[in-house]
């Protein structure tokens, strides 16, 4: 029988790896979609690995074939989301099932959500009622945006995926990105993603430099760890929220990876690599608003941490 008083939680065994740290958080506290996709990646998965998450993530998807139910944990409650969906598509392109006649039915709820530009906002109103972060707001005619549209237009281009949605949705990509000039970190992670993807390289490749510049004269890279206090954070963001170069050259063939020197680069991925905690996770830095969701998202950034690590050449055990 356990003593009075003792925790009831398992001990974190001696581990020596990253790795192996973080196998035992994710076992820990992860949801089953996380858990599966940690096999996939990290514990030799591959065989069958990718039915199981996909299995997994089948969990979440509604009969209008976008995704909800907290698939993205800043937003509660069973209702589909273009966030929910992107999500999605970003978990079916990491096991290589980002086509098919799955993602045709997925460019079909694509379609229905889109605005008049045919472009995907973030949130729609359906959210109204369901629990979500107060940073996500919910408008009855919500806008498009980059931030939404382009991560799922990079993926669905990367994947060789046609569908007649696409061809709108891209010149909004577009059109967004020749007329960023002010910025904030994820709606330059999101133009990073379409950009990485987007079938005319050499007009990519120019986007891609001036976006980088404007990057660099705005600060929105922190460049040095052990001055953060030199970088702003951008405003709506949390507290010490800052972004670093892994954020958005998270492997080394993304046209970000020229924005940073060799040094810059190695810095950012040696603070990442000291983020993981005690407890083998990484933490969440934008603002947690309920215990569940930090909960749930801290294995998502784990496992993130750990791929771009891998990605970018670092040992991880």
């Amino acid at each position: 029988m356990a003593e009075t008083g003792a925790s009831p939680l398992p001990p974190t065994p001696p581990a020596h790896t990253p790795l192996s740290r973080a196998e035992h958080f994710v076992w820990l506290t992860a949801r089953v979609l996380e858990q599966r996709r940690f096999v996939y990646h990290f514990l030799n998965g591959d065989d069958g690995g990718a039915d199981a998450v996909e299995t997994a993530l089948a969990a979440y998807r509604n009969d209008d074939e976008g995704y909800g139910h907290a698939l993205e944990p800043d937003l509660r409650g069973p209702v589909s989301q273009p966030l929910h969906t992107a999500h999605a598509l970003r978990v079916l392109d990491s096991i290589g099932r980002c086509g098919g006649q799955r993602v045709d039915r997925v460019c079909r709820y694509l379609t229905s959500v889109s605005t008049a530009d045919g472009a995907l906002p973030a949130i729609g109103p359906g959210q109204r009622g369901y629990p979500h972060a107060p940073f996500v707001p919910v408008v009855d005619d919500p806008p498009s945006e980059l931030l939404a549209t382009g991560p799922v237009v990079g993926l669905l281009h990367r994947n060789e995926v046609w569908h007649a949605w696409l061809f709108r949705a891209t010149d909004f990509c577009w059109q967004a990105i020749d007329s960023l000039g002010k910025s904030h970190p994820y709606e330059v992670e999101a133009a990073v993603a379409f950009l990485d993807s987007a079938p005319d390289r050499p007009r990519a490749e120019a986007a891609a430099d001036r976006l980088g510049r404007l990057v660099r004269e705005h600060r929105l890279a922190a460049l040095d760890p052990e001055r953060l206090d030199a970088f702003p954070v951008a405003s709506g963001y949390a507290p010490g929220e800052h972004h670093f170069p892994y954020d958005y050259a998270k492997t080394p063939g993304s046209l970000a990876r020229a924005w940073f020197t060799d040094e810059e680069m190695a810095r950012s991925l040696d603070f990442l690599a000291d983020e993981q905690r005690e407890d083998g996770g990484w933490p969440i830095r934008w603002r947690a608003w309920a215990p569940g969701t930090a909960l749930e998202c801290r294995p998502m950034v784990t496992i993130e941490a750990l791929r771009t690590l891998r990605a970018h050449g670092r040992s991880i055990g």
